[in-house]
């Protein structure tokens, strides 16, 4: 139909301006079109869900996904004749292309010798975004002028300018006007106010500058020249527009911790059901602390990109007496990776199971004191197969106790120990601890190989750090509903998981750790703050793990890539993991008050001679105090080195270990 049509490389104005009178003469007959409206009715009285940390703290907001069309009886006139003004002043009186516009943006063209995008009328633009792509071309540019005529045909003025409010871009994901009132500043448009009205009329020439949440300098200067361009058409007065310069357009700043919030809407959705996004209408007030939120985000950020740029890492914190979730990262970036690798993330735990099996092994009357050999031994697997589990650099030490050997993370013992309890009665422990684990009789549990999430690992120590008692981990603590006008909360729930004594020694030995263990690198601050904490790594050095608590927060951290590959010698969970827990932990107990653990009645301390496991005699050279859950504690003195059976006062060990060979505790776990 265009083909006498000159080619870009003739081009002359006054040949395209030819081009484009033929479209409007040869245009075909306009289709007819009832229904424009092209997305469901933007709800009356819609609003959005707000988020309060637990000290009333304004955190975000959770906005809906769909987009939903707003009939021009809702725009507000001051917007519909600012828009008008600065992007197509003659838009009442073309028939869909302003011929003299473009002959002028033409003219520029030819002289520049490249295609610009002046000219184009309101009913263009709306055509552009709805229907054509962004390539600059005459064939686009006729195509435009093609269907923009066509649509002033079937369709009225007061249609056009509503499916163009309705249909362009607004910066940062928000597509229409009920998005962009929304995002900006939580309105409904008719709610928006002369001053956010020629904000968001500026914004279509250039979204990423002129969005109200660009450059403050950069979108006032387009907002006044919008009010210039309404004073010259006169749309409004210069005393209005003065009045409008002066009236603060208030914007809702972007929302805050987007993994948290990502969470927190996902807990709305399975108590509410999926429409609660889209209908709105709450105000949640979440567990988060939103000090500690920034302060996770922040050392996530630094700890793990300072690493490699590539690395990946997630923080969850939690108050172990309540299950408060008192903040949560599950990323880096989440403009560049939503993913949740707090919450949706499943990966080996590595050593960072074995405080669970170890606490099961006290519950069925083993102690931190008794000795075990760590020689590996093999195990039929079934079919013909065999597996001889080896300590992680393949070193034997020989005898340990219990109490060293978690310390030292020493993998043979800890496959002796879960086949002593029994896997089923371990993954029947674990689930009691909120641990979900496979079934399967698998001793290769004891290892950390099944997968799971960071913040179920971390559930699952809140009853070593709260006296056996499970906190359920809680996201929101109450939520008002608009429409009902009415709180709902949502109580702590606390179940014992295993008994105040066998989580109270399972602490004590976990200290060690972080004294003379895996993460003895914290041996410092666990000096300052009484904290107990385990270390993991996977095969191969594929992900770092720490666990770590004190009375008043429990906090993990994992470190890994996405897609799974060795991190390198080094890469450990004592090594990566361990040094940003200390950095968040740090400045979260800053202004807390030093606590230790409360030791139950049901706890005994006695004398031990470490090496024997029996209660030190005067001549044992080497002594410490155990701890014992109470009826399991040594009734015999040690024979091995004679002398009265009197039990001296304690004297702790520096290095409390019995064997000539200290295992490495600088790299592996």
């Amino acid at each position: 139909m265009f083909s006498h049509c000159p080619s870009p490389l003739a081009k002359a104005p006054h040949s395209i301006v030819l081009c484009l009178f033929l479209v409007l003469i040869l245009a075909p007959p306009a289709r007819t079109q009832e229904n424009f409206a092209t997305y469901p009715p933007l709800p009356a009285g819609y609003s959005t869900i707000k988020v309060f940390d637990r000290q009333g703290r304004f955190v975000g907001r959770i906005l809906p996904e769909k987009r939903y069309w707003v009939p021009i009886e809702r725009i507000p006139p001051f917007l519909q004749k600012a828009v008008v003004a600065v992007e197509d002043a003659r838009f009442y009186e073309h028939g869909g292309i302003d011929v003299r516009g473009i002959a002028r943006a033409l003219v520029k063209d030819v002289v520049k010798r490249r295609l610009a995008e002046g000219g184009s009328t309101i009913t263009q633009q709306l055509i552009k975004n709805r229907h054509l792509s962004g390539e600059k071309s005459i064939e686009r540019k006729i195509d435009e002028a093609r269907l923009a005529i066509e649509y002033e045909r079937r369709y009225s003025k007061k249609q056009i300018l509503e499916m163009y409010f309705n249909e362009i871009y607004y910066g940062n994901g928000a597509w229409g006007i009920a998005q962009a009132a929304r995002l900006y500043f939580d309105k409904n448009p008719e709610e928006l106010t002369d001053a956010e009205c020629a904000l968001l009329a500026g914004v279509p020439k250039n979204p990423g500058a002129y969005n109200p949440l660009g450059k403050p300098a950069k979108v006032a200067l387009r907002r006044d020249v919008v009010l210039k361009r309404m004073v010259e058409v006169k749309a409004i007065s210069p005393r209005q527009r003065e009045a409008v310069r002066a009236t603060r357009a208030t914007v809702t700043p972007p929302g805050q911790a987007p993994y948290y919030l990502a969470h927190i809407r996902n807990k709305l959705i399975e108590r509410y059901g999926a429409g609660i996004v889209e209908q709105g209408g709450l105000e949640v007030t979440a567990a988060m602390d939103l000090n500690l939120q920034k302060l996770a985000e922040k050392t996530v950020r630094e700890g793990v990109t300072g690493i490699s740029p590539e690395l990946q890492g997630a923080l969850v914190c939690l108050d172990p007496t309540t299950g408060d979730l008192l903040a949560a990262v599950g990323g880096t970036d989440f403009t560049k990776s939503p993913y949740n690798r707090a919450f949706v993330a499943k990966r080996q735990p590595g050593s960072a199971i074995k405080p669970l099996i170890y606490a099961a092994a006290l519950e069925k009357g083993v102690t931190a004191s008794s000795i075990w050999d760590d020689t590996p031994v093999t195990y039929n697997r079934g079919n013909n197969a065999a597996w001889k589990p080896q300590n992680y650099g393949r070193e034997q030490y020989g005898e340990l106790t219990l109490r060293q050997a978690l310390a030292y993370s020493n993998n043979v013992i800890t496959v002796k120990v879960l086949d002593t309890i029994g896997v089923p009665s371990f993954v029947d422990f674990a689930g009691k601890m909120g641990l979900p684990l496979r079934s399967p009789n698998d001793l290769s549990l004891a290892l950390g190989t099944d997968e799971v999430t960071l913040h179920d690992l971390v559930q699952a120590y809140t009853p070593l750090a709260n006296g056996g008692l499970r906190a359920e981990s809680r996201t929101i603590i109450r939520v008002y509903e608009h429409n009902r006008r009415a709180w709902s909360e949502n109580p702590t729930t606390v179940s014992p998981a295993l008994s105040p004594a066998a989580a109270f020694v399972t602490t004590r030995m976990l200290k060690d750790v972080l004294t003379y263990g895996t993460a003895k690198s914290l041996r410092k601050f666990s000096q300052e703050h009484p904290a107990a904490g385990k270390t993991g790594t996977t095969d191969d050095y594929r992900d770092a793990w720490f666990i770590g608590y004190t009375p008043q927060v429990i906090t993990g951290i994992w470190v890994g890539y996405d897609k799974p590959k060795p991190g390198g010698k080094g890469f450990t969970g004592g090594g990566i993991a361990a040094p940003i827990w200390e950095r968040f932990m740090r400045t979260a107990l800053a202004a807390a008050p030093a606590m230790d653990f409360t030791k139950p009645d049901t706890v005994v301390s006695v004398t031990i001679d470490p090496t024997t496991g029996y209660l030190a005699n005067g001549e044992c050279p080497e002594q410490r105090d155990e701890f014992y859950i109470a009826g399991t504690e040594p009734t015999e003195y040690c024979a091995k080195h004679g002398g009265a059976p009197v039990n001296p006062p304690p004297q702790p060990l520096a290095h409390p270990n019995g064997n000539e060979q200290q295992p490495d505790t600088d790299a592996e776990d």
